[in-house]
């Protein structure tokens, strides 16, 4: 171990003895009362978001440690291990992905024209997770928006023969799609699985005038140079890698106006369908395209930390109420600035702490919870979900006892809210349970305010929803207790200026009362959930439910 190893893991247990020395209990009439408490919260934090961390960064030395700290927390609560082989860790492989800047080739050509396209300005490649050295040279065939969705009455596929050739797909979903089923049906990850049961050798997504305003072709080359990331499996080969698409790429507006120029339907008159709010029907394209790339594989572990408070009900205990939260961040930036460290206190510090400082609670309450309550700090959240997923997929409890998920996602502590917001509450039983909790406190429970960012299919609770789990992803609401402070403007003015930048770090105007009051309301929600007679189930014909639902053995 190095020095600046060891001098990071004195400082994570320094740290933890300071949160764990000063006990917040009171005793009356032989009860013990716990409250959440500030400090505890601070010091977490003060650890998590440290410079020495260096970001938390999946596979680094700066998240082993934060990860050493979470379990060292775990331990001292009393709480028993739920990783792998008696032990609180569960030890994840990953596969790391990174292009060869210089090997982007794209061409399209036919017999009456030619094109080839400069790489990063005309269009993006991605790093190939199954094979170092991929070329593509196939036909073309466009194919709307590249969606199935029968529970939507919507097949792109539809008379089109795709096999082995390469789709031509639009970014996004249609506008008059629901947005959270549309959030689903839109992902890559389920294009990606519709070209391939289609028999599609490759794919090339084109922009739309939308995705354009919300994510401009500009901003997408700030994330060139970072490598793609998945989980491998027992045989070491990548999950979710889908090896039959050859090849990807991103095209921008002219490189795509020139692709469609003379075909059957130029650029402008898909545009024009879509304006109308229809879908173009797919067709084949003159031009056969070449796409070839080149990338390098590294391979890096990272831990999951879990923990478990058993149950007191002798039947219940088998069941779970599960909180996660995840525990990694993004590393350094690339900046010209001074100060490069993403030190994530807000994201996600702030939800990891509020975990541990939940998990204190339940561990130092006089009356344990019925059914038994699983702690898990995830990894690789920043890298698409990739922690959560693995354990929804590898559980060390078996997944049908796991009847509620409670996830903790950069809450925004600057200011005491009178509200929370539950995404995804209003697909099952759990806003009931959700409500009754905020009331517990003071305070209402708020619908989604912005539904159409479809934020339920978004974080680490989305990895359990996909295996049956009703759940939640819990943060302040944007009401503040003071009519001065105006909370969406305090939400906005942090993904503006500190959002996955460097400032993102413990300077911040943090309002510890917002902090304990979290902390208050998801320790009762999970109460609730622990000790409620049924488990929560999904609300009758919901999408998700009847999608992902699971009948409990």
């Amino acid at each position: 171990m190095s020095i600046k190893s060891i001098s990071l893991l004195l400082l994570s247990l320094a740290f933890l003895s300071a949160c764990l020395s000063n006990s917040n209990t009171t005793s009356s009439d032989n009860t013990l009362q716990v409250k959440p408490d500030s400090q505890r919260i601070r010091a977490h934090m003060n650890l998590l978001a440290d410079d020495v961390l260096e970001g938390r960064e999946t596979g680094s030395a700066g998240h082993e440690m934060a990860s050493l700290y979470i379990q060292s927390a775990f331990e001292q609560y009393g709480l028993l291990p739920a990783g792998d082989n008696g032990s609180y860790l569960q030890r994840i492989t990953f596969r790391q992905a990174f292009l060869d800047q210089s090997s982007p080739q794209l061409t399209f050509k036919s017999q009456d024209k030619e094109i080839s396209l400069t790489y990063p300005k005309d269009f993006i490649a991605y790093a190939n997770m199954s094979d170092e050295e991929a070329v593509l040279d196939a036909e073309l065939v466009f194919a709307g928006y590249g969606i199935i969705a029968p529970e939507l009455g919507h097949d792109d596929y539809a008379d089109l023969d795709v096999a082995g050739k390469v789709v031509i797909v639009l970014h996004g979903k249609p506008v008059q799609f629901p947005s959270e089923e549309g959030a689903h049906f839109g992902s890559s990850k389920q294009k990606d699985r519709n070209a391939v049961a289609k028999g599609a050798i490759g794919m090339i997504t084109i922009s739309t005038p939308l995705a354009e305003k919300v994510r401009p072709y500009q901003n997408l080359l700030n994330f060139l140079h970072i490598p793609k990331m998945r989980f491998l499996d027992s045989d070491g080969k990548p999950v979710d890698a889908f090896p039959q698409i050859q090849n990807t790429a991103y095209l921008s507006q002219p490189a795509a106006r020139q692709l469609f120029a003379g075909e059957q339907l130029d650029l402008d008159g898909i545009y024009s369908l879509l304006e109308q709010g229809k879908t173009p029907k797919g067709f084949a394209l003159k031009p056969k395209v070449h796409l070839s790339t080149k990338s390098t594989f590294n391979t890096v572990t990272s831990p999951n930390v879990a923990a478990i408070l058993p149950g007191s009900d002798p039947q219940l205990k088998q069941e779970y109420v599960l909180y996660s939260a995840h525990s990694d961040h993004i590393g350094f930036a690339k900046s010209v600035l001074q100060d490069k460290i993403n030190n994530g206190a807000m994201d996600n510090a702030s939800g990891t702490a509020v975990m541990l400082e939940t998990a204190r609670l339940f561990s130092q309450a006089a009356q344990k919870p019925k059914r038994s309550i699983l702690f898990v700090a995830v990894t690789g959240e920043e890298k698409g979900l990739l922690g959560s997923q693995y354990f929804a997929q590898h559980p060390t409890v078996p997944i049908d006892s796991i009847v509620a998920n409670v996830n903790l996602d950069m809450p925004i502590l600057t200011y005491e809210f009178a509200d929370v917001i539950a995404f995804g509450a209003n697909h099952s039983d759990m806003q009931q349970s959700v409500s009754i909790a905020a009331q517990s406190v003071g305070i209402q429970l708020s619908p989604d305010p912005w539904p159409e960012q479809a934020l339920f299919t978004r974080s680490d609770h989305y990895s359990f929803v996909q295996q049956g789990v009703p759940s939640v992803f819990l943060v302040p609401g944007l009401t503040s207790v003071d009519p001065s402070v105006d909370g969406n403007k305090k939400f906005s003015g942090f993904l503006h200026n500190h959002y996955h930048k460097p400032t993102d770090d413990m300077n911040q105007d943090f309002n510890w009362q917002a902090a304990t009051k979290f902390t208050q309301v998801n320790y009762q929600i999970g109460t609730i959930l622990a000790n409620q007679d049924n488990r929560p189930k999904w609300n009758e014909g919901d999408f998700f439910g009847d999608l992902f639902g699971r009948v409990p053995k």
